[in-house]
């Protein structure tokens, strides 16, 4: 009974009565003060964008020279004589074709190609081994310019579905969900310094279904518990809705834990232990994206959706009508006492036979053993006798 009873068990039956919706103010305001500092952050601080961003230089050096962080020292003091520095270092390729690939700020053609054979000298390596490029801060705009083209494309088309599917309303909270987690994300990647990269863009393009898909799932659930909800006064809309979040809130739960599990084994075991630096840039945005996704969805969409609709002349007065029935109660409850004791009276009106009475009834009802029907006389005939009041050969009594 006790494993019945856990919050486990209850947040599988939708019966965890969690209060979602009725906390919204406190849900608003909490993400009220994150966007602000978000913002505050992104103003101030902006982000650290990387070499396809800002511009810059890359160099590829062979693994041979020793471990990456040796590999970035030399090159830091190479790139010190020309008032640069290195800004990230990432082991790229395979087994036997591994190099370190060192970025850093931005040198021209004859600063780099100085730094190139001071890296080779103080490598003892052939300067042929080392490749410089130079990668120019406009591929990075024109990036960003078709990223944020495809986002507005996104979400007209997914305005003009859910309004379609749903309702205007539930389009708005969907929408207005989206829009903070990513502004969300991008405030953490402001706050933390997180490196901004072509990876990043299409990261934040990537969680763009996944943060619709737990909206979508727990709007349809909100539809259904809502159908003819005007027709009957046992709860408000806001009730319904919140009923929605908890019975969807375990599926919820299930599908980002199973999309985080893998996109945390990308970061944290393929970038993190097994030094994959192409794979961070991805798999951050991936996670916290994901993650942000969750709890908007949950403390975000539905609490607004329920403001939108408490505004609606229908939904209002039915949230009226249910609140005066619960305010007075007195009398249905007094209808129901009246037809209980009706129904108490005329069973009393109705006296009981004694069992006597009720034998001897019985027993004078009942035909004695051979004895003729009752109301009935043999023949037919007043006389008691076979062919009625006529002798036999059909003369008549004198």
């Amino acid at each position: 009974m006790a494993a019945e009873n856990s919050l486990a068990s209850r947040l599988y039956r939708g019966e965890a009565g969690l209060n979602v919706v009725g906390r919204r103010k406190m849900w608003f305001t909490a993400a009220a003060v994150l966007v602000l500092i978000a913002l505050a952050s992104i103003l101030i601080k902006g982000f650290n964008p990387g070499i396809e961003f800002a511009g810059g230089n890359s160099f590829q050096i062979p693994t041979s020279v020793g471990t990456m962080q040796q590999a970035e020292e030399t090159a830091g003091e190479s790139l010190s004589t020309a008032g640069a520095h290195v800004v990230t270092a990432q082991q790229v390729g395979g087994a036997g074709g591994s190099f370190y690939e060192l970025r850093t700020t931005q040198l021209d053609q004859s600063q780099a190609e100085t730094v190139r054979l001071d890296m080779a000298e103080r490598f003892g390596i052939d300067a042929n081994d080392i490749s410089a490029n130079r990668v120019s801060e406009a591929w990075g705009s024109q990036v960003t310019n078709r990223a944020l083209l495809g986002l507005v494309i996104f979400i007209a088309l997914v305005t003009a579905y859910l309004v379609l599917r749903f309702e205007w309303q539930m389009a708005v909270a969907a929408i207005f969900s989206l829009v903070m987690n990513l502004v969300l994300t991008a405030g953490i990647y402001s706050i933390v310094g997180f490196e901004v990269t072509p990876s990043t863009i299409i990261g934040f393009l990537t969680i763009l279904g996944f943060a619709l898909y737990d909206v979508v799932v727990v709007f349809d659930k909100v539809q259904e518990n809502a159908r003819g909800i005007t027709a009957n006064n046992n709860q408000t809309y806001g009730e319904a809705a919140n009923l929605a979040v908890n019975q969807s809130l375990m599926r919820s739960v299930n599908t980002s834990v199973v999309a985080l599990l893998p996109v945390g084994g990308i970061l944290f075991i393929g970038a993190g232990l097994l030094g994959a630096g192409t794979l961070k840039d991805l798999g951050l945005v991936l996670f916290v994206g994901m993650a942000m996704a969750f709890i908007t969805s949950i403390t975000l969409a539905t609490p607004l959706l329920v403001v939108l609709k408490n505004r609606d002349p229908r939904i209002q007065a039915h949230n009226k009508r249910v609140e005066a029935r619960r305010a007075n109660p007195v009398p249905a409850k007094e209808a129901r006492t009246k037809a209980a004791t009706a129904a108490a009276v005329d069973q009393d009106d109705e006296e009981p036979v004694p069992a006597e009475a009720g034998a001897a009834l019985a027993g004078a009802a009942a035909p004695k053993v051979g004895a003729r029907p009752a109301g009935k006389r043999s023949g037919g005939a007043r006389g008691g006798r076979p062919g009625g009041g006529n002798r036999p050969g059909g003369g008549k009594r004198r």
